[in-house]
């Protein structure tokens, strides 16, 4: 047998156990999700094999139960009010550390990012003795409120690292043609940076959406989803 084809065997066999190693975390992955999706047509309320009976009752009582639904809908404002807040602070706030050197600037940046490295109930817990002794009363606003502070860190670290690696010249040759500096943001800067505004809207918008223990401190009557 020859180098090459022991060398080709070897790249099979390598090819082969790394993909016997990708589905395993596939399956390790989606295996409990594609469980509960096969149990939620199940007709019997026990979750155990074997499956007693096909039906879609159970989809029916979800979409006619209106608590459910009003906690669904709540958990939607909530989220999209906490990406609001996220983006109007995260984007000038990643700009400010991206652009200008000032006394405290490591300091102030540690200080964005530590909402996203302590546990939620530490921020929950915080938040709610801040609203407290401001005699503020809970309800969704609070909510919000808390979750755009828990995290607006996450846009600002993703706009900031893009940023970083922004060829700033590009900017520098729309000013030398005549480019007014909203124009440049505009044409130039924001469809550079989409990618990264998009990304952690999106990841901010996931995480408010099931956040549990910040708004288990922060909310009032009306429930969230993850509090249902």
């Amino acid at each position: 047998m020859n180098n090459g084809t022991q060398r080709r065997r070897r790249l099979d066999l390598g090819n082969t156990a790394l993909g016997i190693a990708a589905a395993s975390a596939l399956g390790f992955l989606y295996g409990p999700i594609i469980t509960l999706m096969i149990f939620s047509f199940n007709d019997n309320p026990i979750t155990r094999l074997p499956l007693t009976g096909w039906t879609l009752d159970w989809y029916y009582k979800a979409l006619t139960n209106s608590d459910l639904l009003a906690a669904l809908w709540n958990s939607v404002i909530v989220a999209v009010a906490a990406v609001m807040i996220c983006l109007v602070i995260g984007i000038p706030t990643a700009f400010a550390l991206d652009r200008f050197d000032f006394r405290g600037k490591t300091l102030f940046r540690r200080l964005v990012i530590l909402p996203i490295t302590l546990p939620g109930i530490i921020t929950g817990v915080s938040i709610l003795a801040f609203f407290s002794m401001a005699g503020v009363k809970l309800s969704l606003l609070t909510v919000i409120i808390g979750h755009g502070t828990a995290l607006t860190a996450i846009v600002v670290t993703n706009v900031f690292a893009r940023l970083q690696r922004f060829d700033r010249r590009i900017e520098e040759a729309s000013a030398d043609i005549g480019a007014r500096p909203w124009q440049t943001f505009i044409y130039i800067t924001l469809p550079n940076i989409r990618s990264a505004i998009i990304g952690s809207a999106l990841i901010a918008f996931t995480l408010s959406f099931d956040e549990i223990p910040v708004t288990y401190f922060l909310t009032g009557r009306d429930n969230t989803l993850p509090m249902y």
